[in-house]
């Protein structure tokens, strides 16, 4: 069964996605879980760092689920928000200012010379200074969910960091169980950058760039080492994106990422 699909890259964050308005997937994809795990396969099939199934939306312009590449579904991915307002954009299914409906909500998105800037949701359930055990070593975390839990670990030498050695442990330490985190590996660079890599859940990886950890890592940044927005965040890529909020009463208000994205090709998929 041929699925065409578009691929499409943020900050070097890949993404498969399918057009599933009015349904036309029907009797093609009975289950995107595991059309997911069938086309993010690298080497073997499309490849991506997730699947972004696009639908009709009564709230919206569109709706847009996210499917990680072990096939589990997920509210928020910052970067493929992007990646899908791009894609709608010059399919010309809305204009430069748009709204998508996503598992975290309604987001309001803007688009201009494929720079996109998207309204995040606010962020919650922020906790600093949590010391864990990974191995025999304590570390220290901050956890912050950005529509998907995050936990934000500040080291020094970011390069050499085994990021999918430690991402993994504290993906799976108890204290995020039952649904496991994502985790941030985050240096300060001056008073308004930082760099960062990111272990993903359900990638269950290092991704080039994760839109909901940079969001994440910019704001424990700002409230644990006083960086300033607008942030500039170095992902893996090397791309940069900024993120710009409004802090009041240790509560955090309009929220925005914002950064590039492109389309890279078309194709069809064959589906066994």
């Amino acid at each position: 069964m041929k699925i065409d699909f578009t691929k499409v890259v943020a900050s070097g964050n890949d993404f498969i996605i399918v057009d599933n308005r009015e349904n036309k997937l029907k009797g093609k994809v009975s289950d995107f879980g595991d059309f997911a795990r069938f086309s993010s396969r690298r080497k073997y099939s499309v490849g991506a760092d997730g699947l972004l199934v696009l639908e009709d939306s009564e709230k919206a312009d569109f709706k847009m689920r996210i499917f990680n590449p072990d096939g589990s579904e997920v509210t928020m991915c910052g970067n493929g928000v992007r990646c899908s307002v791009l894609y709608a954009y010059q399919n010309k299914w809305c204009g430069s200012a748009v709204k998508i409906e996503t598992g975290a909500g309604i987001l309001e998105a803007e688009i201009k010379d494929k720079v996109v800037r998207i309204k995040m949701t606010p962020p919650t359930g922020i906790k600093l200074e949590q010391n864990i055990g990974i191995g025999k070593t304590i570390i220290n975390i901050h956890a912050v969910n950005t529509g998907v839990p995050h936990a934000i670990h500040f080291v020094e030498n970011i390069e050499n960091y085994p990021v999918k050695e430690i991402g993994e442990k504290i993906r799976y330490h108890r204290l995020f169980e039952p649904e496991g985190t994502n985790a941030d590996f985050v240096k300060p660079i001056d008073k308004s950058t930082i760099s960062l890599r990111t272990y993903e859940r359900g990638v269950e990886d290092e991704t080039h760039s994760c839109g909901t950890g940079v969001v994440a890592s910019a704001i424990i940044s700002h409230l644990v080492n006083d960086v300033e927005q607008p942030v500039n965040a170095i992902t893996r890529s090397k791309d940069v994106l900024k993120v710009y909020f409004r802090k009041e009463h240790n509560r955090f208000h309009d929220v925005y990422l914002e950064g590039g994205a492109r389309i890279v090709f078309e194709g069809g998929i064959n589906y066994v």
